[in-house]
């Protein structure tokens, strides 16, 4: 066969086709495993290592950190943004970055390193981490105990005592989180719908004194209620700031430590294989159940996590009817003429349009005329303060809901036209109205062609940021849509979103370096995320596919 031959048989084309997806998953292979190098790596306990830098001819300090990352550049470039360079050193100068953690005692977290400035590498087995809620990280040797100021343990005891006692002040932290957020927080909860009780009795001109009465037992009721919690709450204030230590940096300096302050320590160099896999496990576990703390760059992110899994359950909820009800107008009931193309053509370039537009639009329409409408109906006695009046999670869905439509349309269009004519006029035929014939025989074998489009709007809305931003997404939400307050599902709530929180880490953050490997992560776990929730809607649709295929054949 000829090349000529060969060209018109098509074969080429095939080959292309298949190396351009092949070429497509290696590249998305490749992208996901970078992110998850970058991203997973972060929990692992790295390594501390000490050393001797020398800044000038005469001039050194002893550095103590973690190696996150290296480079090498020229020495001309070193030169020109200051790093004084020994005599004989040569064209290429590797650049370490070291995060030194103290941010208290020193003013930042990281500092960078010419190798050629660096004395001999050691790895001190006293050496100890202490992950804290704030400030960052803190690197030093550790050298007392206290208890309400007296030293209980020094020397190589010291370390034991130091896990006790970080044991003992965990338990009394989550002691103290559940009494302010669940206790306190459902206290506060209800004197504020005791408030707004009162304020509409006024409104209504029904605030009789029977009523202020009862009201106000109540409110006494509940404000000795607060008073015993927050007897309970000082209690355990105060045994949590009981225990310290002190520690001795890399100036030689000794700083004394609440350990109130201290999420764990743990000693890196002197782990071993198995305490460092457990130690791994724990902070990933730590990621995905905690909130976060330091500004979003520590922590966990299951409040983002939650407020995108509720975000595309709502909008699933939402628009999945509509977008049904708009197919099965459009193909069964309408006629089809030029009018009914203009609106198919205009429902498919509405999947164009800029995300950013939805959410202007969504803030307009849905926020400050539905949601400012709702408030002067339903809720006037928190007014001015907005109640749905203000961007929350059930704007945000909506406005989502309206950016996925035109897929679900066409996705439940294309279904709906892949149905026999044969099953219609049967049903017809055996006495089914046309409404009974939609409802048991068209839609049903539509319907995994309706999951597929639910499948692509779920992967579109769950990775959508521009628009939340208007609409209800926030750097840290106070507290979750979803409680154990009565309605218990408050939609009018602001929520964390994954995506978002990974722009707020990876742009906005006052640390960045400290976040980079928070933006890798949480990407990776987004991306699984989205899996998830297109796994379950494909599970379905194949179900709902053999189920009617026999109908079909």
């Amino acid at each position: 066969m000829n090349v000529r031959a060969w060209f018109k048989s098509g074969s080429p084309w095939v080959w292309l086709n298949a190396a351009a997806v092949s070429a497509s998953i290696l590249m998305v292979v490749g992208l996901l495993a970078l992110i998850a190098a970058r991203g997973l790596g972060h929990f692992w306990p790295h390594p501390v290592v000490a050393f001797t830098y020398h800044e000038g001819p005469d001039q050194s300090r002893r550095i103590i950190g973690e190696i996150q990352d290296d480079e090498e550049l020229p020495a001309s470039r070193l030169r020109e943004a200051g790093y004084w360079l020994p005599d004989g050193t040569g064209e290429r100068i590797t650049r370490y970055l070291v995060k030194v953690g103290n941010r208290d005692v020193y003013g930042a977290d990281f500092f960078s390193a010419a190798s050629s400035n660096m004395g001999p590498w050691e790895y001190p087995r006293g050496i100890f981490v202490a992950e804290r809620w704030e400030w960052g990280n803190f690197y030093g040797f550790l050298r007392q105990v206290k208890e309400a100021g007296h030293v209980v343990a020094e020397g190589d005891g010291a370390w034991t005592v130091l896990q006790e006692r970080l044991s003992r002040v965990r338990e009394l932290h989550d002691a103290i989180r559940r009494l302010e957020k669940d206790e306190i927080g459902a206290i506060n909860y209800r004197m504020e719908r005791l408030r707004l009780k009162e304020r509409g009795y006024e409104l209504d001109g029904e605030l009789t004194p029977a009523r202020k009465a009862e009201i106000e037992m109540e409110r006494a009721r509940l404000q000795r209620e607060y008073e015993t919690v927050q007897a309970r709450l000082q209690t355990l204030y105060r045994d949590i700031r009981r225990d310290s230590f002190t520690a001795e940096v890399m100036t030689g300096q000794v700083v004394e430590i609440p350990l109130a302050t201290v999420v764990r320590a743990y000693r890196p160099n002197a782990m071993g294989p198995f305490e460092k896999v457990g130690h791994y496990l724990a902070k990933l576990w730590e990621f995905v159940s905690e909130e976060p703390r330091e500004a979003n760059t520590e922590g966990g992110v299951f409040p983002a996590i939650f407020g995108t899994v509720m975000m595309v359950l709502i909008m699933s909820v939402f628009v999945t009817p509509m977008g049904i009800v708009a197919a099965v107008y459009l193909r069964e009931y309408a006629k089809q003429g030029p009018l009914t193309r203009v609106i198919r053509i205009s429902v498919n370039n509405l999947a164009g349009v800029p995300s950013i537009v939805y959410g202007v639009f969504g803030l307009g329409f849905f926020v400050y005329f539905l949601g400012g409408n709702i408030d002067r109906l339903f809720f006037p006695e928190a007014l001015p303060s907005p109640t749905f009046g203000t961007p929350g999670i059930l704007w945000a869905s909506l406005t989502l809901a309206l950016l996925t439509l035109p897929v679900v349309i066409v996705s439940t269009e294309e279904g709906l036209s892949r149905i026999p004519k044969s099953l219609r006029e049967g049903s017809l035929a055996l006495g089914a109205t046309k409404a009974e014939t939609l409802w048991r025989v068209v839609l049903p074998m539509a319907s995994p062609a309706l999951m597929t489009g639910l499948i692509l709007a779920v992967a579109r809305a769950a990775g959508e940021v521009a628009p939340l931003m208007l609409v209800g997404v926030v750097k840290l939400a106070p507290a979750l849509p979803l409680d154990g307050n009565f309605p218990f599902l408050h939609l009018e709530r602001k929520f964390m979103h994954l995506g978002f929180h990974i722009y707020d880490v990876g742009f906005q953050s006052p640390n960045v370096e400290a976040a980079r490997p928070l933006v890798y992560a949480t990407a990776l776990l987004l991306v699984l995320v989205i899996v998830v929730l297109n796994l379950t809607a494909i599970q379905i649709r194949n179900r709902l596919r053999e189920k009617y295929r026999s109908l079909e054949t």
